[in-house]
């Protein structure tokens, strides 16, 4: 994805993204489900999204609202052809790492379990029935607790979204929250699916978003 509106991130922002991250997703039902134990949640995140924003930044692209980094987004685009050998070994140590930290947390290995039975609220495994390579897949969006209301969730998306318009390529993302699902319907995001495991009472909002026909930006 291409934009010259955001910020490009750099490899030494990941620390100050990863305290981002951390904030804006302490309450979130996905890691509340997956990590039941608030003094283990607690521990666990700031690692957890270090090795995905290290992952992250090697195989998708990371933009800021500005240098100032009050507000992230993640992006995997469909369209461009990464090196498919170096993207799977590099989530193969993130995955390693991640078990590491799963396990090393918890020896009973029933946060490990939790993990492993909840991949595909992890893994965006839904987006397969798309069957849409012309697509974006937004993994994160987030921005800085003491900067929300300020409209930057608004510029991070808004540019993905002009982007997408211009080379009419399908959005995807998903959600855990479900106060989340209105504010992403007002983007023009439509609810494609909800994942529901057995395991959990938890459920994955699916969504879409699609070009219009007749604009062009």
């Amino acid at each position: 994805m291409d934009t010259e509106h955001l910020y490009r991130v750099k490899e030494g922002d990941l620390e100050r993204l990863r305290k981002i991250l951390t904030e804006c997703f302490a309450d979130d039902p996905l890691y509340h489900t997956l990590i039941p134990n608030d003094a283990a949640r607690e521990r666990l995140l700031p690692e957890l999204f270090s090795c995905d924003l290290t992952e992250f930044f090697q195989t998708c692209e990371i933009y800021g609202d500005s240098p100032e980094l009050n507000g992230l987004l993640v992006v995997a685009d469909e369209t461009e052809h990464y090196h498919a050998l170096h993207n799977w070994m590099t989530q193969l140590k993130s995955q390693i790492l991640t078990d590491g930290y799963l396990i090393r947390e918890d020896p009973s290995l029933q946060t490990f379990w939790n993990f492993v039975l909840g991949k595909d609220y992890l893994n965006s495994r839904w987006t397969d029935q798309l069957h849409q390579t012309d697509r974006i897949h937004i993994i994160y969006l987030a921005v800085a607790p003491l900067m929300q209301h300020h409209g930057l969730a608004e510029k991070l998306m808004n540019e993905v979204i002009r982007y997408a318009q211009s080379h009419k390529l399908m959005i995807s993302l998903e959600t855990h929250n479900p106060h989340n699902v209105p504010i992403y319907e007002h983007f023009g995001f439509k609810l494609y699916g909800v994942v529901k495991k057995k395991s959990f009472d938890l459920e994955q909002f699916c969504m879409v978003w699609e070009p219009k026909a007749d604009i062009d930006i």
